[in-house]
């Protein structure tokens, strides 16, 4: 069996990291405090990683996700991921939340909708909550429908959501409302 490989690299939002084995990402994080901090969370998380250089699709991964983070609207559909271990329900939550494209958001009751689970907006929170490969799985497009953030269980926390949809340039002209309590997003023009 394959061992996990792990590169940190540099975003316009700080250090973050992809975790991968064979041809498949694995896992991924957004920046901690330190490169220690991030290296010590990758340990805890995959035992058997080590760090090592990057393979040319793990690059090319790389490349988008620095796009992305830097305001384009880079496609990261491309990046194979492996969430063998992942239960369905989970896996219909990510493939779902995947789909939502850079700068749209969607709240965690249409999320729900969407995989036809209609009430089930915080088991979906839930599942988000464990997403494996942050970035790749889009979760920080999931917003509460009260017009709030919701929670973000990655480094920085929400601080670190609203800036990656900041970043995005995330606006939902459907339902303004959700942006009223967001302290970055333009209210619609009319």
């Amino acid at each position: 069996m394959d061992r996990s490989v792990f590169t940190l690299f540099e975003t316009p939002i700080g250090r973050c990291a992809l975790v991968w084995r064979g041809s498949f990402v694995v896992g991924a994080a957004l920046p901690e405090g330190s490169d220690a901090e991030t290296r010590q969370r990758l340990v805890r998380r995959f035992p058997d990683a080590s760090e090592g250089d990057p393979p040319a699709w793990v690059r090319a991964a790389i490349e988008a996700v620095r796009e992305l983070l830097s305001g384009a609207p880079a496609d990261l559909s491309f990046i194979d991921v492996d969430l063998s271990g992942t239960p369905g329900f989970e896996r219909q939550v990510y493939a779902a939340a995947r789909a939502i494209p850079p700068g749209a958001v969607q709240t965690y009751g249409e999320l729900a909708q969407a995989i036809g689970t209609p009430g089930a907006a915080q088991a979906v929170g839930r599942a988000l909550a464990r997403n494996p490969v942050p970035i790749i799985i889009p979760c920080h497009r999931i917003l509460a429908s009260a017009g709030g953030s919701g929670g973000f269980s990655a480094p920085g926390g929400v601080s670190t959501k609203l800036k990656m949809l900041e970043i995005e340039g995330a606006r939902r002209s459907a339902e303004p409302e959700l942006f009223e309590n967001l302290p970055w997003a333009a209210k619609p023009a009319g």
